[in-house]
């Protein structure tokens, strides 16, 4: 009797009672397993015959014979042998088809096995096994046990991996971070399981390090300040200052990320657990013994290995770099920019100017190589050389004027004329203007040269200066107005600036504008340098010495007037003597 034969009969014949001497246990049993036959489910069956060499028939207790592609029996590429009466797991689709048959799966079997055993790996936080074999957008798939799982692309490596084809194919262990079974998504990591081995791996390296110790690791991240270096679990700071005795301005000049470097553990702190490192503790110091290589004076040759805006750094030997200031570098460009003075990779003449071992310092200059243009000057041009140069600028103070050797020379404002305040002569000036001057003065130390035009010629003004002494009051004709002061002459031919501070005592009283010129104002003389014919005036300076006098001739510290009460007897006294002048001049 067949199995299908046999159930219908089952359905037919009236059920029949159970007897007492029945085990309950198993007929509960039997139930149980009958449910199970029902679709969605993973039931068990026996291979009845294989056809074709291609379908599997499966007996799985139904009606009839469910037909598998032999192909869905194969795990990692390979079908495995079987043989007619073997048992095996299938899922049931469902119960038949238009044709009878029931309609079986081992595939879904396989992923319902999978799946079961990977929540309950999930549950307990277990590693599970799996291949990378395919990329999809924003990460990877993944073959977990006919389970495909998504590997995200953060989640493949501690580190940014850029190619990951090295990985893909391999069995390796990932950790399921999420599951959801209806709908069928499985998000699983590689790098927790890194990151598990890498906790490990550092409380391993966090009970052995040691100051002084060499240890390999790679690049892990750069900053402007230095690099990050991971050593298997641990990451520990290699300072820009530590990677090269020679001068790095940022740590990417030599390394990139992903790099393996070899470093030194120089310093270990044992409560932050902070590690420094360095790679040039690594090579022998080259600043050791630099004193007896260097001396200062000494010249050498280097190379430009780079340039700032305060100035360009040579390196003399390997790992031994000196700082040439801009403002050693030129002695005629002061105000040029070190990079329009030298080039990166240049050879150079330098002399050593200064070293300290301690702080490895080197001050280098490139001027001293060349002849000082000013000592040149003094030795070619003495004082009273008559010379001949180009107006080069114009200041409140005087002229520059263009020399040889690419030098300037000044004339001061009261080196112009005789006759004419420093300010009135230099109007006759306009930059461009070919001058011959006499040298005055030479300073090659300071770098300066004096000049004076004036003395090309005699004093035409004689003896106008006799008779005038500091401290005479003279009355001056107003002849000029400026915003700075007023231009006044003294006996028709004395000519002096008195400057706005000078114009009164009081402040609001110090405007030029309430001058008009032909005035004619009273002003005390201050300083008379006959060397230069010059006089300096003050109606300030008269102001102060009145209301001196005043004070002294009209009250005192004791007699409790006020400076107003002496003043105003002051004013009135002037007023009644100029009554009685005029009354004599009557009579």
């Amino acid at each position: 009797m067949s199995l299908s034969a046999s159930v219908q009969k089952t359905h037919e014949e009236p059920t029949p009672e159970f007897s007492t001497g029945e085990n309950f246990s198993d007929l509960f049993e039997s139930y149980v397993k009958s449910g199970e036959k029902t679709e969605g489910n993973v039931i068990s069956g026996v291979i009845v015959a294989i056809e074709n060499d291609d379908i599997v028939v499966i007996d799985v207790g139904l009606k009839s014979e469910g037909r598998v592609p032999l192909k869905e029996f194969a795990q990692n590429g390979k079908v495995p042998e079987l043989r007619v009466g073997d048992e095996v797991e299938v899922y049931l689709e469902r119960l038949e088809n238009k044709n009878g048959e029931a309609v079986i799966s081992r595939e879904k079997a396989l992923r319902e096995e999978s799946w079961t055993r990977l929540e309950r790996a999930c549950t307990k936080g277990e590693h599970v096994d799996g291949v990378i074999f395919g990329r999809v957008k924003g990460g990877f798939t993944v073959d977990i046990e006919g389970a495909v799982a998504f590997l995200p692309g953060s989640q493949v490596d501690i580190r940014p991996v850029r190619d990951v084809t090295p990985l893909m194919g391999i069995s390796q262990p990932f950790m399921i971070l999420k599951m959801d079974r209806k709908r069928g998504n499985i998000v699983v990591s590689r790098r927790a399981i890194l990151e598990e081995s890498r906790v490990e791996a550092r409380n391993e390296l966090l009970g052995k390090i040691s100051e002084g110790q060499v240890l390999e690791g790679i690049v892990k991240n750069i900053t402007d300040y230095g690099a990050f270096i991971d050593m298997g679990g641990i990451d520990g700071l290699l300072h820009v200052t530590d990677i090269s005795w020679r001068r790095i301005n940022h740590p990417s000049e030599v390394l990139h990320i992903g790099q393996s470097v070899k470093v030194m553990v120089t310093k270990f702190d044992q409560e932050t657990k902070r590690i420094s490192l360095g790679i040039k503790q690594l090579e022998k110091n080259p600043w050791e013994g630099v004193a007896s290589k260097f001396t200062v004076g000494q010249r050498f040759k280097g190379t430009v290995t780079n340039i700032t805006d305060y100035g360009a750094f040579v390196e003399l030997e390997k790992g031994i770099e000196g700082l040439v200031h801009v403002s050693e570098m030129s002695w005629t460009k002061k105000n040029t920019h070190p990079s329009k003075i030298v080039s990166s990779s240049q050879q150079v003449e330098v002399v050593v100017l200064d070293i300290d071992p301690v702080k490895h310092r080197i001050s280098l200059g490139m001027k001293q190589c060349e002849e000082n243009p000013w000592a040149n000057f003094a030795g070619k041009h003495p004082v009273g050389t008559i010379l001949e140069g180009s107006i080069r600028n114009i200041t409140d103070f005087g002229l520059f004027v263009g020399l040889e050797g690419e030098i300037d020379g000044l004339v001061h404002h009261s080196d112009i004329s005789w006759s004419e305040t420093g300010e009135a002569a230099m109007k006759n000036y306009k930059k461009g203007d070919t001058v011959k001057a006499k040298v005055l003065a030479v300073d090659p130390e300071k770098e300066r040269i004096s000049l004076g035009i004036k003395q090309l010629t005699e004093n035409t003004a004689g003896g106008v200066l006799d008779g005038i002494n500091k401290g005479d009051v003279v009355t001056c004709a107003v002849t000029a107005i400026a915003e700075s002061g007023i231009e006044v002459k003294i006996n028709n031919s004395i000519t002096a600036f008195i400057k706005k501070s000078d114009l009164s005592r009081d402040r609001q009283e110090q405007r030029p504008d309430r001058f008009a010129v032909g005035d004619r104002v009273d002003a005390k003389i201050t300083n008379v340098d006959k060397t230069a014919h010059k006089v300096t005036v003050s109606i300030k300076a008269l102001e102060a010495d009145e209301q001196k006098r005043a004070i002294e001739e009209y009250g005192s510290a004791d007699s409790g007037a006020s400076l107003g009460d002496i003043l105003g007897a002051a004013l009135s006294d002037a007023g009644e003597g100029k009554t009685k002048g005029k009354k004599k001049k009557a009579e």
